[in-house]
């Protein structure tokens, strides 16, 4: 039995895509890049134009220590550029670098010249023999020529100005509501606090404890010393549960042989930290 051949089926040819590049107005394009061109050359014109040389600086803010002289020659440095190529950030950091000055502002003043204003640095506390702390409890001057003798006086270990800064703010604020004022506190390199009175009365704290031996003394100690300060040469508050008073050399007993005479309010132990 034969076969007959079977016949192929018809099949679709699928369209052949042709890939064609998007067309480009040329015109609008060339347009666009004109009118770029032509924008830019303008603000640069604008600009060259503007940037005309600084004749004029105007500064201005409260004077004690730092004088208007040496704004202007901190800013001279810089008024070889033009109006608007001028860096202010630059001028700033050159005024800020001047002694005593905390912060400047420097603004463009139309059409040449310049505006600075200067805010000096307000000295809160001493910081060692010649140094000055302002008020956030920065040292920005190590070697002052001229330290005012009515600041408190801090010291501490390098590096250590906040931390004593702050410690001096929360002591001060508790010893005056007690009636008193601090006149010292002193960080030593071991961690040890130490205060020192406006009667001059020193007030030994150690290194642990501190906010709660401060307490102490305001609540128990400052009370036994009412109308004997003046005989009192310091106050250890380095005790468990008690405090020791040392008290000065009588007048006209010799050296020689004679120590403080210490007394201690309530049993403690030897060795103090």
């Amino acid at each position: 039995m034969l076969i007959g051949a079977l016949k192929p089926r018809n099949r679709r040819k699928l369209p052949q895509r042709i890939w064609r590049l998007p067309s480009v107005n040329w015109r609008r394009m060339a347009t666009a890049v004109a009118f770029f061109a032509l924008a830019t050359f303008a603000a640069y014109g604008l600009i060259f134009a503007l940037d005309q040389p600084i004749r004029i600086v105007s500064i201005e803010g409260r004077f004690q220590r730092v004088s208007p002289v040496q704004v202007e020659q901190a800013v001279s440095g810089s008024l070889e550029q033009g109006f608007m190529s001028v860096d202010l950030d630059e001028v700033r950091e050159r005024v800020e670098a001047l002694p005593w000055v905390d912060q400047a502002r420097v603004q463009r003043r139309w059409p040449h010249g310049l505006k600075v204003d200067v805010t000096e640095q307000v000295a809160a506390a001493r910081w060692g023999k010649t140094g000055l702390l302002n008020m956030r409890g920065e040292l920005f001057l190590e070697d002052a020529r001229h330290v005012p003798p009515e600041l408190p006086r801090l010291t501490g270990p390098v590096g250590s100005e906040w931390q004593v800064a702050q410690r001096y703010l929360s002591a001060q604020g508790r010893l005056i509501e007690a009636g008193t004022r601090l006149a010292a506190l002193e960080l030593d390199a071991r961690g040890a606090w130490q205060l020192e009175l406006a009667n001059g009365v020193s007030v030994r704290l150690g290194r642990r404890q501190v906010d709660e031996r401060l307490d102490r003394f305001i609540q128990t100690a400052l009370v036994v010393m009412s109308g004997r300060a003046a005989e009192i040469d310091y106050v250890d508050m380095r005790y468990t549960n008690g405090f020791a008073i040392g008290w000065k050399r009588p007048r006209g007993v010799a050296s020689r042989g004679s120590a403080p005479r210490n007394a201690p309010t309530a049993s403690a132990p030897r060795s103090p930290a």
